[in-house]
């Protein structure tokens, strides 16, 4: 069990420490939503180019479906003491119609490179417009780090 008597860090802190988390971890949670079938949440592999999260699933998903209605998403990783959730529109990519670079760096993080695949899969990319992070209560004010796609101080 991780103590609960946490210090309040500065954004500055709270943004770097993201971006470190962004650039290491694996697992992404997807929460996307179809106007006649309601929320759906699925976890994805994902790759932070800097400005971006790209993730990789099935053409024929219910989250690509859901995209393609409704693009604006909500991410999270997954650990709930430390939690970090992004906000944003996805774009739809075709295995073969991604950028090279971001097909590249996802097929070199995982060892599995999703435009080898029979049936094909969809690239999904969201440019975060919102970022909340935050350990524990002591950190609930002052949450978000990014708004309207810039970084705050």
């Amino acid at each position: 069990m991780q103590n609960t008597n946490t210090v309040r860090r500065p954004a500055a802190e709270r943004r770097r420490e993201t971006l470190d988390r962004l650039a290491a971890e694996r697992d992404v949670w997807v929460a996307t939503a179809h106007p006649q079938h309601g929320p759906h949440q699925v976890p994805l592999w994902f790759s932070w180019d800097g400005r971006a999260v790209w993730m990789c699933t099935g053409e024929n998903s219910a989250t690509v479906r859901n995209v393609r209605t409704e693009p604006r998403v909500r991410l999270s990783l997954p650990d709930t003491f430390d939690a970090v959730l992004l906000q944003g529109e996805a774009e739809c990519f075709p295995d073969h119609e991604v950028p090279g670079d971001a097909a590249d760096a996802f097929a070199a993080k995982f060892g599995w490179d999703p435009r080898t695949e029979d049936p094909s899969f969809t690239y999904l990319r969201v440019v975060p417009q919102t970022v909340r992070a935050w350990r524990g209560e002591p950190e609930l004010r002052g949450r978000v780090i990014m708004r309207e796609g810039a970084w705050l101080e």
